[in-house]
């Protein structure tokens, strides 16, 4: 499934892997300023940032720069979540760049060990007398506030739509209603030790999360350039809140 709500299901369903089944989930990549420490002796302290991409309006794929430099050459694309990109702990810049679209940046401040999550989406700008309307990045970050205790999911939306309806099924057959505003976080309890828990998305079926390990599964409600609901999701150690 590209979303656990997308109707072209073939891009998510090929991804069912430990952070994500919607999307292949790309490997962990290492930051230049990352590799740069390595020369020093002992080994750097580290931490991560994450991204989901949902910015739908422009062409090709999106670049990520960290700091500057460009973190991954071919690109992320739309609906891609990937692994931990490594970097050193501290204040960091992060600019998120796709053609046709005005770029994102935003300043993340990582410590050791902590993973920070950056889902970027697109809103338009409309019109002034200076400038035609146009789309512009930003950025959603997700911080990690808590260690996890048992199975929880996290549904954030960056739809367009100011809220939507998601719901998550437990083995005795009962759905769980979670209403989730824009760029907010609605919470749900996993009730399922493994397998795959059904969910739907404004009265609509999805493509089940896969249950693993305990921990937070993360499932971010977006939409594609003709405004078409889609879903992706991926697993973290920790609870999340919006930054």
């Amino acid at each position: 499934m590209k979303t656990i709500s997308d109707p072209h299901r073939g891009l998510i369903g090929a991804g069912r892997c430990l952070f994500s089944m919607a999307l292949p989930l790309l490997l962990a990549a290492t930051s230049p300023l990352l590799l740069a420490q390595t020369g020093k002796e002992g080994p750097p302290p580290v931490c991560f940032i994450r991204i989901a991409n949902t910015v739908a309006p422009g062409t090709g794929n999106v670049k990520v720069l960290l700091d500057g430099s460009d973190v991954y050459e071919p690109g992320y694309k739309f609906g891609a979540v990937t692994g931990g990109i490594g970097l050193t702990p501290g204040n960091h810049t992060v600019t998120i760049r796709r053609d046709g679209v005005k770029d994102g940046t935003s300043k993340v401040s990582v410590e050791k060990d902590q993973t920070v999550t950056l889902i970027p989406f697109a809103e338009m700008v409309p019109a002034t007398d200076q400038n035609p309307a146009h789309f512009v990045i930003r950025i959603l970050r997700l911080k990690q506030k808590q260690t996890e205790s048992g199975r929880s999911a996290s549904f954030i939306s960056v739809s367009g739509q100011p809220e939507v309806k998601a719901e998550l099924r437990d083995p005795a057959g009962k759905w769980e209603k979670v209403f989730v505003k824009r760029l907010m976080i609605g919470e749900a309890t996993i009730h399922y030790p493994e397998g795959y828990a059904p969910i739907r998305v404004n009265d609509k079926d999805m493509e089940p999360i896969p249950i693993g390990d305990v921990g937070n599964y993360v499932v971010v409600l977006y939409d594609d350039a003709e405004g078409n609901l889609h879903t992706v999701n991926f697993r973290d150690f920790k609870f999340l809140s919006a930054d």
